[in-house]
C-alpha cells in the first residue's frame, strides 16, 4: 500500500531540540533594540541583562529568596559550575538516563573523582530506581532527558526534606513543566530552549540552603574565574559574590543574545504566562500521542506516560518497521527518514541523539505550535513508508 506525499507542510518546519524554534512570529526585527556596540558593563547593560533575571524569576516564579544568575556557558556551563563549586563536602547520588546525565555522572566519578559517589542507571526511554536514592547526599539529576524524552514524575519524585542538596538540571523543564521550587536547592537551564533564545548563556537559580554550602564550605579543589561564585569576605570568610546575580555577568555575554532572551520572555508574558506555556507543550504531546496511538510503525521511547517528556518527544521505531533489516542497517533506515523530512523541508533536525536508540526527536516546546505538530505527522508516515520501501529494495 503506497502513501501520498502530503500537501500541507508545517508553517515552521525546526522541531530541533536545541537551540529550538523561534516564537511564532518572531523576526529579526525583534532585535531591532538590542544594545550592540556597548559595554555590558555600562549602566544599560546592567539594566538589560538584570532584566533578563528579573523577568525569569517573576514568570517561573522562583521564591523571593532565591538567586538567579547569568552565567557562561549554556545549560551545560551551569551545570558544571554548580557540580564544581558545591560538590565535594557530602556523599553524592547521580542519576544517569540520557546523554547528558551521563556526562554529568562521569564528571563526578572521573573528573573531580569524588570518593563517595553512586551512579543510578537506566536505559534510553526509563528512570532509574528513584526509591533507591539516599537524599540525604547530594544528589545531581536532570528533570527531563533531552536525548532519551523521559521526565520525572512530578513533585513527589524528591523529599520537601532532605539533608543534601537536590541539583537539578531543568534545561529542557524550565517554563515548560512544573517544577517544585521547594524540594530543589540549584536548577540550572539555558535559553536555547523553551522560550526559543539563542545559544551560549545559561542561568543559575541557588536556594538559600546552596547559598550557605558555597559560603561555609568551601569547594576542595581550585576553581577556574569562570566557576568562581564567592569571594573572601571582611570577616575571613567566603561571600557569594552577590553582582553575578544582579546583572555583573562573570564574562562578556552577547547583547544580541540577552534582547533575544528579553523578547522570548516578553512573549511569554503576552499570551499568559508559565500556565500558557505549559499549556502549549502539552498539546502538543497530545497530539503526538494520539497519532502514535494508530500508527503501525512508530512507538515512544518513553512506554510510561507518567514520565515521557513533553518537549523532548523521543520516538523509537517498531521490531515490525525494522523486521527486514539488519541491526547494523537500522541506525541507517533511522537515519534516511530523517533525512527525506529534512529534504522535504516538513521537519528540519529531527534525527535522534548520536548515542540514543535509532528513532526521531520532534520537540514539543512552548514555541512549537500545536498546528505545526499536527501538519507534520503525515509526513512522518510519508516517510517510514518511504524509507521501509527503499531499505526493502
Amino acid at each position: 500500500m503506497s502513501i501520498d506525499r502530503p500537501s500541507l507542510r508545517p508553517a515552521n518546519p525546526c522541531f530541533s531540540s536545541g537551540p529550538c524554534a523561534k516564537r511564532p512570529g518572531w523576526s529579526l526585527d525583534a532585535l531591532s533594540g538590542a544594545l550592540l556596540g556597548r559595554s555590558h558593563r555600562s549602566s544599560e547593560g546592567r539594566a538589560r541583562l538584570r532584566e533578563v533575571i528579573d523577568r525569569s524569576r517573576a514568570l517561573l516564579g522562583l521564591p523571593d529568596d532565591w538567586r538567579l544568575g547569568i552565567v557562561p556557558g549554556s545549560d551545560t556551563g551551569a551545570v558544571e559550575l554548580a557540580m564544581w563549586s558545591l560538590l565535594g563536602s557530602r556523599p553524592v547520588d547521580v542519576l544517569s538516563f540520557d546523554t547528558f546525565t551521563a556526562a554529568w555522572a562521569n564528571d563526578v566519578v572521573a573528573q573531580l573523582a569524588l570518593h563517595d559517589a553512586r551512579v543510578l542507571e537506566a536505559r534510553y526511554g526509563a528512570l532509574p530506581d528513584l526509591d533507591a536514592i539516599d537524599w540525604s547526599r547530594d544528589v545531581v539529576f536532570a528533570w527531563n532527558g533531552t536525548t532519551s524524552g523521559v521526565c520525572l514524575p512530578g513533585p513527589a519524585a524528591i523529599p520537601p526534606v532532605h539533608d543534601g542538596l537536590a541539583i537539578c538540571d531543568a534545561t529542557s523543564a524550565a517554563f515548560a513543566m512544573d517544577l517544585p521550587w521547594d524540594r530543589l536547592d540549584v536548577v540550572t537551564w539555558s535559553w536555547q530552549k523553551v522560550l526559543g533564545g539563542e545559544a551560549a548563556h545559561g542561568m543559575l537559580a541557588l536556594s538559600p540552603r546552596a547559598v550557605e554550602r558555597l559560603e561555609r564550605t568551601p569547594p576542595p579543589r581550585p576553581l577556574p574565574k569562570l566557576f568562581r561564585l564567592t569571594a573572601p569576605g571582611a570577616d575571613g570568610g567566603r561571600r557569594l559574590i552577590e553582582g553575578i546575580f544582579q546583572g555583573d555577568t562573570i564574562n562578556t555575554p552577547s547583547m544580541l543574545c540577552v534582547e533575544d532572551a528579553l523578547d522570548g520572555l516578553r512573549w511569554a508574558e503576552r499570551i499568559g504566562g508559565l500556565p500558557t506555556l505549559i499549556a502549549r507543550t502539552r498539546a502538543n504531546l497530545a497530539a503526538v500521542a494520539a497519532w502514535q496511538a494508530r500508527s503501525d510503525w512508530a512507538s515512544f521511547l518513553a512506554p510510561d506516560p507518567a514520565t515521557r517528556s513533553s518537549t523532548a518527544i523521543c520516538l523509537t521505531l517498531t521490531p515490525d518497521w525494522f523486521r527486514a533489516l539488519t541491526p547494523a542497517r537500522q541506525p541507517e533506515a533511522a537515519k534516511h527518514l530523517a533525512t527525506l523530512l529534512h529534504a522535504e523541508r516538513a521537519a528540519l533536525d529531527v534525527a535522534s541523539y548520536r548515542d540514543a536508540p535509532p528513532g526521531l526527536r520532534l520537540w514539543g516546546g512552548a514555541t512549537v505550535t500545536t498546528a505545526d505538530i499536527e501538519a507534520v505527522l503525515p509526513w512522518l508516515d510519508w516517510a517510514a513508508h518511504e524509507t521501509q520501501r527503499a531499505f526493502s529494495s
